[in-house]
């Protein structure tokens, strides 16, 4: 049938096909299961066979006999019977198929580690390294032997342990008369379902439909597809557009938020540099004449209270115009070797005692489309972070997964990292871990949220753990194309 340019099968070829591939598959599963089963109980009876002539064995062995003159006795009914003795060592001890008894130890043969653990075991199908020949394998655990019989695996053995063929057959020709009747079932429905598919496609078309003659069933089939097409495509509509007003939504009050909490938390932070620059400056003023080193000192305090105003403002300028101008922010072909390598530089200029060593191990040049300042302050905070909290001495900047669509790089120190309760809060605005020493140190407490928003403007995502041999390590990735 033609639908459209499109060429299909019928509605009744493809039931039919279905009805076949489903009956088939279910006869084919009941038949080979039920001829497992019947190999398998074929394959227990002449083991246990084999058993009973193994216990009567150990029983001799018991009571003194011989092996070789219980087997002329006793192994008539089995041709070629091989019997093998073997220690709970696993040594061979006697054989009565072998000049000489083989020097290789049997612990590992299947059916004697069955019989250690189990008391008996068997083997259906083995080569013997010793005789060359396939046997089928049966042995059984006495007090200080392994008793092992054997039966050679020849063509008349095969077919006793085969199953019936003539059940296979029988299950085939029931599956066979199965498949023809439901190929005449499905030909009649197919032919109505064909009937009410044509119906369905006027109806979709606009086309008039009152001239068709009446229909022998209800909605069947295709007519229920294009329904429910119909249907789902409204819905999927309807379903877009209550998701877009939501998320709209739900960003404008995100914003909202963040905007009241950060303010807040500006107000906070400047509250304690302002208190101190202002406790300084009435000093001097109310004291003209202290001492010049005081005047100096206090001088200098102050300057430090404005430098923390600074980066607290400039922290806050960027974090702002990423929150309100991300769409607007430029971006470009930028190589990130180079960024890692002046973040690298940056290193080599501060004070010796915070310099930390920087081993980077990136094999390949990087290239991506994106903000270069914005890239490079990622890796300029996780250094600041690094060299005031971490404590360690190196840090490792490396590539963990390198593709056409995106990268993924590591940034880890050997430091004392954090605990396991701080690491979900790492990445919030003004969020510390040590409140006094990030004061101390001259942190704003947005660093981490600069590289948390950096990362998520170029399509990334990022991580903070600690490291097995100590220190944190954050794993990011960046998208190559916007």
């Amino acid at each position: 049938m033609a639908t459209g340019s499109k060429i299909r099968l019928s509605y009744h070829r493809r039931l039919f096909l279905l009805l076949i591939a489903f009956s088939w598959t279910l006869m084919g599963c009941f038949i080979l299961f039920q001829y497992g089963r019947e190999k398998l109980f074929k394959a227990e009876s002449l083991n246990g066979q084999l058993q009973l002539f193994n216990q009567r064995l150990l029983e001799a062995l018991r009571n003194g006999a011989d092996p070789a003159d219980f087997i002329a006795g006793h192994g008539s009914r089995y041709p070629e019977l091989r019997v093998t003795l073997i220690g709970l060592d696993g040594n061979v001890v006697y054989d009565n198929s072998l000049d000489s008894l083989p020097s290789s130890n049997h612990l590992d043969r299947e059916e004697v580690v069955e019989a250690m653990n189990r008391g008996t075991g068997y083997t259906i199908r083995r080569h013997s390294e010793s005789t060359h020949r396939y046997y089928f394998y049966s042995a059984m655990k006495g007090r200080s032997h392994i008793i092992r019989t054997a039966v050679p695996y020849t063509v008349t053995l095969r077919d006793v342990l085969s199953a019936d063929s003539a059940f296979l057959w029988f299950m085939l020709g029931i599956t066979l008369l199965m498949s023809i009747a439901g190929f005449f079932a499905t030909r009649r429905l197919g032919h109505n379902i064909i009937r009410l598919n044509e119906f369905a496609e006027r109806a979709e078309r606009g086309e008039r439909i009152d001239d068709l003659p009446p229909f022998p069933h209800d909605e069947l089939g295709e007519i229920s597809n294009h329904i429910i097409r119909l249907y789902a495509r409204l819905q999927k509509t309807t379903a877009d557009r209550d998701r877009e007003h939501a998320l709209a939504l739900h960003e404008e009050q995100e914003k909202i938020r963040i905007k009241k909490q950060l303010t807040n938390n500006i107000n906070h932070e400047l509250k304690t540099p302002v208190a101190v620059i202002q406790g300084y400056l009435e000093t001097l003023l109310a004291r003209p004449d202290l001492e010049e080193s005081k005047r100096t000192d206090f001088l200098a305090k102050s300057m430090e209270q404005i430098e923390r105003l600074r980066r607290l403002l400039s922290d806050v300028a960027t974090i702002t115009r990423m929150d309100e101008a991300s769409q607007l922010i430029r971006k470009e072909p930028v190589v990130l070797n180079d960024l890692i390598q002046e973040a690298v530089a940056d290193m080599e200029l501060r004070p010796e005692s915070q310099r930390l060593r920087v081993h980077i191990d990136i094999p390949r040049r990087i290239e991506l489309v994106g903000n270069p300042s914005l890239l490079g302050s990622i890796f300029r905070n996780l250094t600041d972070n690094a060299v005031a909290y971490s404590g360690g001495r190196d840090l490792y900047i490396g590539l963990v997964d390198d593709s056409p669509e995106s990268c993924t790089l590591l940034f880890a120190d050997n430091g004392i990292g954090v605990e396991e309760e701080h690491l979900p809060h790492l990445f919030e605005r003004f969020y510390r871990v040590d409140k006094g020493r990030s004061r101390k140190l001259g942190g704003t407490g947005l660093g981490l949220a600069i590289v948390k928003n950096a990362v998520m403007i170029h399509g990334g995502t990022i991580e903070a753990r600690n490291r097995a041999m100590g220190g944190l390590e954050f794993v990011f990735t960046l998208r190559k194309r916007s």
